[in-house]
């Protein structure tokens, strides 16, 4: 199988990446661009959103509004888990004690979780804090861009249960987006949602997606009103998604 070689496009992703990240720094951050409130009594945390380009089959999608090789890193977690179990996630984790910074903590978590070689990756900068009230989080978005690209994959199963590289254009495509719907109490909760392969992105990970996408310009318009099949515990029965 032949390498996919970087193309222009993809170079043209990471300078957009780049500046995304360099406008973060001066004020706008992630937690504007989600529309997440702030919360108190949190704990830090970090994840890691690492774009490159792809080594072997690009997607199939079409390529006009990024490159058909531009790619990101996720992660599917262990159904096992007792929080989030199964959920689509960027690699990440609680900053520890031992960490320089939030930047730090992504690059370790990303390392523990796919295998990694953080030597490869130019960090590109931090999107700014999001406050997660559920969690009781506080979440450092670190962008970065994947120079020199190592092997991946499930590092620790009791941790996660699949690693891959998600082809940027297959998450762009309409077919492919809808939104993910949570009843529970009388209140209703609407979230961006991708479906990538056997994997359904939705939650956190979902709405910083969303988010990069509509700043960074690549939406391609979809349809918000689809709704994806959603099972949550705790969620009315038969109302969480159609």
């Amino acid at each position: 199988m032949s390498a996919v070689r970087p193309d222009r496009s993809a170079e043209d992703a990471r300078a957009q990446l780049a500046a995304l990240a360099e406008s973060a720094a001066d004020g706008a951050g992630m937690a504007a661009w989600t529309g997440l409130p702030p919360a108190v009594n949190t704990r830090p945390a970090a994840v890691l959103i690492l774009f490159g380009v792809l080594d072997t089959v690009p997607s199939d999608h079409d390529g006009s509004v990024v490159s058909r090789a531009l790619d990101v890193l996720l992660l599917a977690r262990a159904t096992t888990l007792r929080s989030h179990p199964g959920q689509v996630a960027f690699p990440g984790g609680r900053v520890d004690a031992g960490d320089a910074d939030p930047i730090a903590a992504a690059l370790r978590e990303a390392q523990e979780e796919t295998g990694l070689d953080p030597a490869g990756v130019e960090v590109l900068g931090s999107l700014g804090d999001v406050s997660l009230a559920f969690s009781e989080h506080q979440v450092t978005p670190v962008l970065a861009w994947w120079q020199r690209p190592s092997p991946v994959g499930v590092v620790d199963e009791a941790e996660s249960s699949d690693v891959f590289r998600a082809p940027v254009a297959d998450l762009l495509d309409p077919a492919n987006r809808g939104v993910t719907v949570i009843r529970r109490g009388g209140q209703e909760f609407r979230g961006p949602a991708f479906v990538v392969g056997d994997h359904l992105v939705w939650g956190f990970t979902a709405m910083l997606l969303d988010a990069l996408f509509d700043r960074l310009g690549w939406t391609v318009p979809w349809d918000r009103d689809r709704e994806v099949p959603l099972a949550v515990p705790g969620a009315d029965d038969g109302d969480h998604g159609r």
